[in-house]
């Protein structure tokens, strides 16, 4: 364990809720203090005493090219010398609006704020107001941030409104959603044979990546577009993790299914704050100053931000070879991976797509929230100290997905399956 990690950990907890800035970070599930990081470079990262892991959280998504990618830097450093915030429009935003237009099916407008909560809040009171309904359907297991009526779980019953899931959350906030189960397109019809009038819109992620990496059955987002079109409400997809990372044209050009509004984050900033959302150009004309919904920002669109943002769009852009390679490293580590724990006699479900996956413990595909909440979460934490004590950085929550980057290389990958095999085959593992 890293001494000066373990030091700055105690000097943060005496002025930070629990010594960190997001609750994941504690490193808590897996029996362990955080590490504290001191900088990064490709696809490595180096503690506050110096000690190098190689890199698979990848500050959760948005380092898609790696850490400290040139022309990231670059064009970070030439907009900082210019001024770090003006509160007036930028060409630049109108730039990334036009490029993400241009890549995203469904996406004629697009409206810029500074995080992928920000996002989410702001899309769903344009469904409600364009709409003139009140109540949101989402998933179980899906993470759509931190906006009180995403703070939900399930009621009893598939008609049930949700209740608070976190202390602060009002009864009001949380009873205007639904949810459902991901993936059970049946229990979606029985909500909107109940609610439909009511309903406003259905948000999901298109690939499920908060319960670890779920992907959806063959035809489940057809059926969400088809049963939102019947019943007049929206479809809003929260590509906060898959945008720009299955593909330059993001979930809804990977699957051929459009959404009425698509919610953006991480990548589109290049490692910097930001979020997104857009859709057609009907429903983002009822955001004010053009329409009666409210929604600002002081820093919305900022211009460091943006320059990163367009840095890694256009390098997407310009080298699909980038997520042919991806795809192919990705396929390769969820094959060889899941051959070893079978070897090993170890249950295990190794799932993904294109540079996302998760190592599950359990048996069986996992499908839903309620399959990820029976994998075996010690040992999986013995699994990421195993890692981690090799080098090897990986998300500290069973729950969470490992990203690969343009930076890793087949070495890389190599040497993670060579720690895997050693791990797995450890008496009492």
């Amino acid at each position: 364990m890293s001494d000066k990690s373990q030091e700055l950990f105690a000097r943060a907890e005496k002025v930070i809720p629990g010594g960190v800035n997001s609750p994941v970070r504690a490193f808590g599930s897996v029996g362990r203090t955080p590490l504290f990081i001191n900088r990064a470079k490709g696809a490595y990262i180096w503690d506050a005493d110096g000690q190098r892991y190689t890199d698979y959280i990848c500050s959760w998504g948005p380092l898609i090219l790696g850490h400290a990618f040139e022309p990231v830097v670059e064009a970070v450093v030439k907009a900082a010398e210019k001024g770090t915030s003006y509160g007036l429009p930028t060409e630049a935003e109108a730039e990334m609006a036009e490029l993400v237009c241009s890549l995203v099916p469904g996406v004629e407008m697009v409206r810029m704020v500074s995080s992928g909560t920000e996002a989410v809040l702001s899309a769903l009171r344009l469904a409600r107001g364009f709409t003139g309904r009140e109540l949101i359907v989402k998933f179980e297991g899906c993470y759509h941030g931190h906006a009180d009526s995403m703070l939900v779980k399930a009621g009893s019953g598939l008609a049930t409104a949700g209740r608070p899931d976190s202390a602060g959350v009002t009864k009001a906030a949380a009873a205007s959603t639904l949810t459902c189960a991901y993936n059970d397109a049946e229990g979606l019809r029985k909500i909107f044979e109940l609610h439909g009038d009511g309903i406003a819109a259905v948000i999901v992620e298109p690939v499920g990546a908060n319960m670890g990496v779920v992907l959806p059955e063959e035809g489940f987002l057809l059926t969400l577009r088809d049963i939102t079109k019947r019943y007049g409400a929206l479809l809003i997809f929260d590509e906060v993790i898959t945008g720009f990372r299955l593909g330059i044209h993001c979930a809804a050009g990977f699957y051929g299914v459009t959404a009425d509004l698509s919610v953006f984050g991480k990548i589109i900033g290049g490692g910097l704050p930001v979020g997104a959302y857009g859709g057609r150009r009907g429903v983002m004309e009822r955001v004010a100053p053009l329409g009666p919904v409210y929604q600002a920002g002081t820093l919305s669109g900022n211009p460091i931000a943006m320059a990163a943002g367009l840095a890694t769009l256009k390098t997407l852009k310009s080298r699909p070879d980038i997520y042919t390679r991806l795809e192919k490293l990705g396929a390769y580590f969820r094959k060889s991976a899941a051959n070893i724990f079978d070897k090993a006699g170890v249950p295990a479900s190794v799932q993904g797509l294109s540079s996302l996956g998760t190592v599950f413990f359990a048996k069986g595909e996992i499908k839903n929230y309620d399959k990820a909440k029976t994998c075996d979460t010690k040992r999986f934490a013995r699994y990421f100290n195993g890692l981690l004590e090799r080098g090897i950085m990986t998300a500290p929550s069973q729950f969470e997905a490992m990203f690969l980057s343009a930076a890793h290389t087949e070495s890389d990958i190599e040497y993670m399956l060579g720690c895997i095999k050693e791990i797995a085959a450890r008496k009492g593992f």
